[in-house]
């Protein structure tokens, strides 16, 4: 399945997690399923605990979030005023 076909499982309801990313509408974050997938959980799992995912959900995640990263890699991190903390600005 293409990455656009995918990233059409990708929804945002301001209902819904304040606007985050969620699969279909549903109540599941996309950073959610991520945090899962990073934690170790494998898909079967994933599609186990929530029985109306479909397997290609998962990976629609994962597109999501490369396609977010190359998004912030055009910002240039720079140290924060506050302990450890970093603001985001735009590179010019």
């Amino acid at each position: 399945m293409d990455e656009t076909t995918l990233l059409k499982r990708i929804t945002h309801n301001p209902q819904i997690f304040g606007g985050k990313p969620i699969i279909r509408g549903r109540r599941l974050a996309v950073e959610h399923v991520l945090g899962m997938l990073a934690a170790g959980d494998t898909a079967d799992i994933l599609l186990e605990g929530y029985p109306w995912l479909e397997p290609d959900e998962i990976p629609a995640c994962m597109v999501f979030a490369r396609r977010q990263a190359k998004i912030q890699s055009t910002a240039t991190v720079h140290p924060g005023t506050a302990g450890s903390a970093s603001t985001i600005a735009p590179r010019r």
